[in-house]
């Protein structure tokens, strides 16, 4: 804990970005020109001797057309690790969503992410509020993932996007990180009353 100016001890609180499902992949479906995927995390291996093309299939949000997000081509079965290898045989989630981060894998598909409803904040029951002269809050993401630091400060605090953007302009909400744009990282800040 912190010591204010006028000698107050300051709330230190600790929030977690914690992502709840895989974000949608945005990618224009060829058969009804809706701009969005969702994958639940189901791989596809597919063996040509001993090559191996492996795919993250993924479904359309408005006509459920399958699509594969190619995520390795002509690779011989020995220069994949069989830990890798086996999970993608199970469909591990976690490994989808470490797939759908990679940027190579993003860039050779041509897609972006939509983490919108894809995370959620715990704020651990309390939220930095203006009752308190000063509040030290550190953010935790559990995985990277990308987020407005206004959007979710204002939903920890349980304030309107414009309140925590005229903080932030007075100089009431600092942070040693940036707060425009988005972040994915760890990050802290101090709400001032």
């Amino acid at each position: 804990m912190s010591e204010s100016p006028r000698g107050s001890v300051a709330a230190l609180e600790n929030w977690v970005v914690r992502p709840v499902r895989l974000p949608l992949v945005r990618r224009r479906c060829h058969v009804c020109a809706t701009d969005g995927f969702r994958t639940s995390g189901k791989f596809r291996v597919n063996a040509n001797h001993k090559l191996l093309d492996i795919w993250l299939l993924a479904l359309c949000t408005g006509c459920d057309e399958t699509t594969k997000l190619t995520v390795m081509e002509r690779r011989h079965v020995r220069s994949i690790r069989p830990d890798l290898l086996d999970r993608m045989h199970l469909n591990d989630p976690d490994l989808a969503a470490e797939v759908l981060r990679n940027p190579v894998v993003r860039r050779r598909n041509h897609i972006g992410l939509d983490w919108t409803g894809a995370w959620s904040l715990d704020t651990g029951g309390a939220s930095a509020d203006a009752d308190r002269e000063i509040t030290d809050v550190a953010v935790r993401f559990e995985a990277p993932i990308p987020v407005r630091p206004s959007r979710l400060i204002a939903e920890g605090c349980g304030r309107s996007r414009a309140d925590i953007e005229r903080l932030i302009e007075a100089g009431r909400l600092v942070s040693p990180a940036r707060l425009s744009g988005r972040i994915s990282g760890d990050f802290t800040f101090t709400l001032r009353s």
